[in-house]
């Protein structure tokens, strides 16, 4: 047998039961055959109970200041999620508007492109420029704003 072998043994043994039952298969027949890696799983099972045995005991005032932290988490977790809802309807009420408007003002566009003797191309350049205006300045505003939030996130945390 190869020093491969061993090791494969070896990582199996170490990874307890959280591998494919064909792996368990194989590494039952290993440890049958081979006394080496045999005594390193009774060593490492041994290990192992004695860990579990062991009680660990936290400080009070460290389970009350992370319990104080998972709250405080929780609770901006919880104003996040609100934030995306009501930034969610808010795009749906943009988009509901945007629908039902634009055929108004595409109508309006003509009539005043056709009142001022203005040409199709250049009434309806004016018309898209109008329309999606609104949207490229409130994108950059947001991107702006947004940067601006996360420079001065990473200057806080320094």
């Amino acid at each position: 047998m190869t020093d491969n072998v061993h090791d494969k043994a070896r990582e199996l043994i170490v990874l307890g039961e959280s591998f494919s039952p064909a792996q368990q298969d194989w590494l039952r027949s290993h440890l049958q055959g081979c006394e080496p890696c045999r005594q390193y799983a009774e060593a490492t099972s041994e290990v192992v109970g004695a860990l579990h045995s062991v009680s660990i005991v936290a400080d009070s005032r460290l389970v009350r200041a992370t319990q104080m932290r998972v709250r405080f988490h929780a609770a901006r977790m919880r104003e996040t999620q609100e934030r995306l809802w009501i930034v969610g309807m808010a795009c749906l009420a943009v988009g509901l508007s945007a629908a039902l408007t634009a055929p108004l003002l595409w109508r309006l566009s003509a009539w005043m492109g056709a009142w001022a003797g203005v040409s199709s191309p250049i009434w309806q350049t004016g018309f898209i420029l109008f329309f999606f205006a609104p949207t490229l300045v409130v994108g950059v505003l947001l991107l702006a704003r947004g940067t601006h939030s996360m420079n001065n996130g990473e200057q806080s945390q320094q």
